[in-house]
């Protein structure tokens, strides 16, 4: 949706009546891609990736999926078609200054950062074939649909705007077409404001702390020049120094009045709160309150399987839908190569590879290509290798002159 079609949205369509709207009217945030939270606090990129645990969020998901490989395969052979020409784009790169890696990583942060989500235009040649895939910021892209739902693209230059069909427009959008930043605005929010609070407490906090009594009444003038004087020596890099009192004053130490194991709690529970947001194990967030050793494990699995393939599938179908021709997709299909994130240590792979070896599920070249070696003359054969046994050699000759 682009600026105007927000305008009209907010303002109404053919409406008779002039409306004014102020800068901090919560109807005018949504034109710039901010939502307000409870706290009054307008949530966007920007101040949602200050937060550690969404920044943490938002890299390890964009930055998982730009490293997982990605290969064309045939459907019959499952072999790697690699001299297709949207191989390169798939595995190698999108355009010369630019990573197939890279690409990913990107469009994918943008999906998690705007509800617009991530946008790459495909160039090609003159015969209609995939050479280039060039990154296009969501503030420049307006998506929109035919009467019948078929999306085209409008992209904003500066020669005006461009019309793309959905063929042409790489799309990558987070779940129901809202970013996880929108979705969880007000967690978000919330732990800024922690973080906020506390800061706030630290840098005011003169060390001692506390209250200073006086046996008589003091004039305002010498109030101010007792806290000048107790802030020079007893503040910043001073702090923790030995005071001296004198006439007869007394200082009472004081402690923080924000219960500091629930408020710890708190922005615990504030991280906790981000990674449901993101679908992302908390444990993966560096809160590692509640991990042990086994759901640490677990936790990570679930990652592949909770987090990351529901972006996985999105992408390969976004690859297929313009990389690929109607006819090409029936013969030929995208997918991502998850085994590093499935491997666990080198004991338990190599009795998986063993146990494959043994059930003839795969032969020794395939073995050795899963773990990056070349393949070797008489590595295709299926049989077991823990059953199978070398022919009989033949009986030796009698030398007829033994005889």
């Amino acid at each position: 949706m682009g600026i105007m079609s927000s305008l009209a949205r907010v303002f109404g369509r053919g409406a008779s009546e002039t409306k004014g709207f102020g800068l901090t009217d919560p109807e005018i945030f949504p034109i710039f891609g901010t939502v307000p939270a409870i706290t009054g606090l307008a949530v966007g990129p920007v101040v949602a990736m200050r937060i550690p645990a969404v920044a943490c969020a938002v890299g390890l998901i964009a930055e998982t999926v730009g490293a997982l490989p990605v290969k064309l395969f045939d459907h019959d052979t499952k072999e790697a078609v690699k001299d297709h020409p949207a191989y390169r784009l798939l595995h190698g790169e999108a355009n010369d200054w630019t990573s197939a890696e890279s690409l990913r990583t990107d469009l994918t942060g943008d999906a998690l950062l705007n509800d617009k989500g991530g946008f790459a235009l495909v160039v090609r040649n003159s015969m209609g074939e995939p050479v280039e895939l060039h990154r296009l910021s969501p503030s420049v892209v307006s998506v929109n649909h035919q009467p019948d739902g078929e999306p085209f693209y409008l992209v904003s230059t500066d020669q005006g705007q461009t019309r793309y069909s959905y063929a042409d427009i790489l799309h990558i959008q987070a779940f129901g077409g809202v970013a996880p930043i929108t979705t969880g605005r007000n967690a978000i929010a919330l732990a800024a404001a922690f973080e906020a609070h506390i800061g706030k407490v630290f840098a005011n906090g003169a060390q001692p702390g506390g209250i200073i009594t006086a046996p008589k009444t003091l004039t305002e003038e010498a109030k101010a020049n007792l806290k000048n004087a107790w802030m020079n020596t007893h503040s910043g890099p001073k702090a923790g120094g030995v005071a001296l009192l004198d006439e007869g004053m007394a200082y009472q130490a004081v402690t923080m009045t924000l219960t500091d194991a629930q408020f710890a709690e708190n922005r615990l529970e504030q991280v906790r709160e981000i990674a449901r947001v993101f679908r992302v194990p908390p444990t993966m967030l560096f809160e590692l309150t509640r991990g042990t050793w086994s759901n640490t494990e677990e936790m990570a699995r679930q990652f592949l399987t909770v987090t990351l393939k529901p972006w996985l599938l999105q992408w390969c179908w976004a690859y297929a839908r313009c990389l690929l021709t109607p006819e090409e997709r029936r013969s030929l299909y995208i997918e991502f190569v998850t085994d590093d994130l499935t491997t666990t240590d080198t004991a338990a792979r190599a009795a998986a590879f063993g146990q494959y070896r043994s059930m003839g599920a795969m032969t020794a070249n395939e073995v050795r290509a899963g773990l990056n070696l070349p393949a070797h003359p008489e590595g295709n054969a299926l049989q077991n290798p823990y059953t199978t046994t070398a022919p009989a050699l033949p009986a030796p000759t009698k030398d007829p002159s033994d005889v």
